[in-house]
């Protein structure tokens, strides 16, 4: 993808500078919400066994890896996704987040974001295909085809079954990866959205989706990584969605606990500048 597509981020802090030891120092509370596996030597070396097709030099991949996310997290994501997408299905995790959460808060326009999604979802795919013990790619095709879908109408998302592919790749990550903070934030919201369009009845006859499992999986998110930024404006989002008018007061609160938190990477400064935005 062209450089000129990808606006810069515009909150540059020294902080989420992550060179060298200070990575993987950090990298437990900077992946909690995705639980991510540090890519280390031993990580790529497991990896590389079952696809022997990605390379023989473990310590290299990782190295490339490693400074792959340094750009994520210092929000150089251009540089992010061009380094994983070079790796194909080894960097395709981080390749997808980072040009998730560019388009998600630094793209302008539906059709742009949607090129970028589209493409996020073929890589997210292959990375299945090649890595399927992996909860991450599972995830991260979740992402890319939720993201893909908020810009349609929930209608036109369930009429190609874009959500029912949705629901399927949380589910599969969540038995991966039950502590994955940030597959319950969206299955949570993937019912919350049903819910809130078509009905709590039809939802629960037609999808299998409720207000109380929204809730549950929202919960579960919050009780894992409570000072996720995202996890407290998606909780939020629900409410509103879930519940109209009723919990406006109890949304304003989330979004405001996410906007005092504090940002620990450029993907959170991110969400704080979007949860301020909301209660201003």
């Amino acid at each position: 993808m062209a450089k000129s597509n990808w606006a810069a981020f515009p909150h540059s802090d020294k902080a989420f500078d992550y060179a060298g030891d200070k990575l993987a120092k950090a990298w437990p509370k900077l992946h909690a919400g995705d639980q991510e596996p540090f890519p280390d030597e031993k990580h790529v070396a497991k990896l590389l066994k079952a696809n022997p097709k990605f390379g023989k030099d473990a310590g290299k991949l990782a190295a490339t890896l490693q400074d792959a996310w340094r750009a994520f997290h210092r929000g150089d994501f251009h540089e992010a996704y061009e380094s994983g997408v070079s790796m194909k299905a080894l960097g395709a995790s981080v390749a997808v987040k980072a040009g998730g959460i560019h388009a998600t808060y630094l793209v302008v326009g539906d059709k742009d974001k949607i090129a970028r999604y589209e493409a996020l979802a073929k890589l997210a795919d292959e990375a299945v295909a090649a890595l399927p013990d992996e909860a991450n790619s599972h995830y991260r095709r979740a992402f890319a085809l939720g993201r893909f879908s908020q810009c349609l109408s929930i209608t036109q998302a369930l009429a190609q079954g874009i959500a029912g592919k949705v629901k399927s790749s949380l589910d599969t990550t969540l038995k991966l990866a039950p502590k994955h903070a940030e597959a319950h934030t969206a299955l949570g919201l993937y019912h919350a959205e049903i819910v809130g369009k078509v009905g709590g009845m039809l939802a629960k006859l037609t999808y299998g989706a409720s207000a109380a499992e929204a809730e549950k999986q929202l919960n579960e998110a919050l009780k894992l990584t409570p000072d996720s930024q995202i996890a407290w404006i998606e909780y939020g989002n629900a409410l509103l969605l879930l519940y109209a008018g009723k919990r406006g007061d109890d949304a304003a609160a989330a979004f405001d606990k996410a906007a005092r938190l504090k940002p620990r990477d450029a993907m959170e400064a991110l969400d704080v500048r979007h949860a301020r935005g909301l209660i201003e």
